[in-house]
């Protein structure tokens, strides 16, 4: 934040317009349409910003953008200011840049923008290498604008460098009102997105335009709230407030490093390596129709509240989140059983790919705690396109070049437990298992009777013949059976799960740092 000065000397008149247009550029949309923002319950776009950044550390640039109005004699009247604020801060005393849009002057729509001014920072951002941080509020484009410009263009922002940025440094965005059309890309095209929940809505048109084009009556709310992006998994998080969400921002870039050329930031360790919570050994049930719960797991071995978990509403049979082990960042994958039997359906499928790209993007190690029952099966699955889905996690799974660890829990089958780590080329299948753990191509209990229909059916007692024959089957995947062939590292006991991975985060975070160093 600039100190501020008194006008004083030779150029007096000049200072003080200049503190003439900052402070009209403060009044933002005018004393009653911030009033009026506020009774809703929101904080206005310049309260964001303080409640985002570090106190203090804003700096604003473009700040007298806007409308300039003269009287006849060319003498400044008045500013009407852009509704695009932009500037850098810093978030834990590290630098991030700023877009954000100003709902209090013509509902942050574009027709009151200068889109040069928000580019320019996305460009800084880009060309400097640091996160940047959209806050988006923008009821899109207007017809207005064609009495602005005084014509129509084609819809495009060459100098915007959108894609480059995905490349290159850390992207978030945040959802806190109407996110239309370009306010929705904006959204999207991130590294990680959060919207409030009941505030904020992401979508490509709004209700009148879907009146208008398919003469269907639906509220904003059911149109592209955050019931719909649950499923659509077109953003990350949701928030139950701003606060929350300016939050998960603050969490979110913890893990991250600066852009691709850094590394992410590391902390001091604060939780012992060789902590052991003993009911771990049971936490897998014996009985392997009975589920349990991966997220105390993960709490359990992984630095104590360190799980940040990303996408918990989409895709929800696998688990995907950002962590630390010796105070370093990881990520972290698991399957969950509560949902679709962890089974990698598309939507779980999209999730962990997503993921992937991320961690190897920004060099972040990753523990996949593996409980992975096959791909989703059935006609609904297979019109779902799951296979795909899948595929393209093993290609993500190909490219990824972060250190990785499986810790396989409990089941490992099929396609897509074979999607458990790269293990391609020169990709090292480094992978642990608790006595627990059990694969193969297909489960047992599905694989008996498709090979023993015959068999089952024509028994007496046609359950105990299917109970006998998978007890047998069940002998022979023993964990032990593979570990005697060196074909899993080791069998570990899940309590000293914590330790194993304290030990390889030490090696997996050199690797990472010796690999950016080399590409700096």
């Amino acid at each position: 934040m600039s100190k501020t000065f008194e006008p004083s000397g030779e150029w007096a008149p000049e200072l003080e317009e200049l503190a003439r247009r900052r402070a009209q550029v403060q009044a933002m949309g005018g004393a009653e349409a911030l009033a009026k923002f506020k009774a809703t319950g929101r904080m206005n776009a310049r309260e964001r910003i303080e409640h985002l950044l570090d106190e203090g550390s804003f700096r604003e640039y473009g700040q007298i953008a806007g409308k300039g109005h003269y009287s006849r004699e060319g003498a400044f009247e008045r500013l009407d200011p852009t509704n695009a604020i932009t500037g850098t801060g810093r978030i834990a005393g590290r630098k991030v840049a700023l877009h954000v849009d100003d709902f209090s002057i013509r509902a942050g729509s574009s027709e009151a923008t200068i889109a040069d001014k928000w580019i320019y920072i996305e460009r800084m951002a880009h060309q400097l290498r640091m996160p940047l941080i959209r806050l988006v509020d923008s009821a899109g484009g207007s017809v207005k604008l064609l009495m602005q410009i005084g014509g129509t263009k084609i819809p495009e922002y060459p100098s915007w460098p959108a894609n480059a940025l995905l490349e290159t440094v850390p992207v978030v965005s945040v959802a806190l009102g109407a996110c239309v059309g370009q306010g929705a890309v904006k959204v999207l095209s991130s590294h990680f997105s959060v919207m409030v929940r009941d505030q904020a809505q992401v979508m490509a048109a709004g209700p009148h335009v879907v009146q208008q084009a398919y003469g269907q009556t639906i509220d904003k709310n059911d149109l592209g709230g955050y019931k719909v992006h649950r499923k659509s998994a077109l953003v990350h998080n949701e928030a139950v407030d701003e606060a929350d969400a300016l939050q998960q921002v603050r969490r979110f870039l913890s893990y991250l490093p600066r852009s691709v050329f850094h590394l992410a930031p590391s902390m001091e360790p604060t939780d012992d390596p060789l902590r052991v919570e003993d009911w771990l050994k049971d936490a897998i049930p014996r009985d392997r129709r009975k589920i349990y719960d991966p997220r105390r797991i993960l709490q359990a071995v992984l630095d104590q509240d360190s799980f940040f978990e990303i996408g918990r509403w989409q895709g929800g049979s696998v688990i995907t989140g950002l962590a630390r082990l010796m105070g370093k960042p990881v990520g972290v994958i698991a399957n969950d059983p509560k949902v679709q039997g962890g089974a990698m359906t598309l939507q779980a499928a999209h999730k962990m790919e997503r993921h992937v790209r991320l961690c190897s993007q920004f060099g972040l190690p990753v523990v996949n705690f593996v409980d992975q029952p096959g791909n989703q099966t059935g006609l609904e699955a297979e019109l779902a396109g799951t296979l795909l889905g899948a595929t393209r996690v093993g290609e993500a799974l190909h490219a990824c070049e972060s250190p990785w660890v499986s810790i396989i829990v409990r089941r490992c089958f099929g396609m897509a437990g074979a999607l458990h780590a790269p293990k391609y080329g020169e990709a090292l299948n480094l992978r642990f298992a608790w006595p627990s753990a059990r694969w193969g191509s297909i489960p047992i209990e599905g694989g008996v009777m498709a090979a023993h229909k015959a068999e089952i059916e024509a028994a007496p007692d046609p359950a105990a013949k299917r109970a006998e024959l998978e007890a047998f089957y069940l002998n022979m995947t023993s964990p032990f059976r593979t570990a005697e062939k060196f074909g899993i590292l080791d069998i570990i006991d899940p309590r000293e799960t914590r330790a194993i991975l304290c030990d390889w985060i030490e090696d997996a975070w050199e690797r990472v740092r010796t690999d950016r160093l080399a590409h700096a």
